[in-house]
């Protein structure tokens, strides 16, 4: 899983990793049906984006799928207003670090390191 600090870089490595995993296909003749996204909240406050582009709709990756069709063609072809796609993700879908590289919706409020995670994220 690779996190990127901001939103377009996160749209720009899902462009690469889709041309890279389909060969054949040229960057301007690319099909795109569903694009997916995943906000995460580190223990130390930071927020970082992964993204992902599929051909297909309905294909499961590891992120929440946000936009279909035209929308998510548009957004392949770099034709999006990052605030738009930030005012369309869901706050309740942010995944929280709660311990390294452990993520959840809400820290486990039954351990320490839970208890620590959920004091941090109040104090926010």
């Amino acid at each position: 899983m690779t996190m990127y600090a901001t939103l377009e870089e996160a749209i720009d490595a899902a462009r690469e990793e889709f041309l890279a995993n389909n060969p054949g296909i040229e960057e301007e003749d690319a099909s795109i049906e569903q694009f997916n996204v995943q906000k995460y909240v580190l223990q130390d406050g930071d927020i970082m984006w992964q993204a992902e582009f599929f051909a297909e709709e309905g294909d499961d990756g590891e992120c929440l799928s946000l936009l279909s069709g035209e929308a998510a063609q548009s957004v392949f072809d770099g034709d999006f207003d990052e605030i738009e796609l930030r005012q369309e993700w869901l706050e309740e879908n942010t995944l929280h670090e709660w311990d390294e590289g452990e993520f959840q919706l809400e820290p486990p409020l039954d351990t320490e390191e839970g208890k620590a995670a959920a004091d941090e994220w109040d104090e926010r």
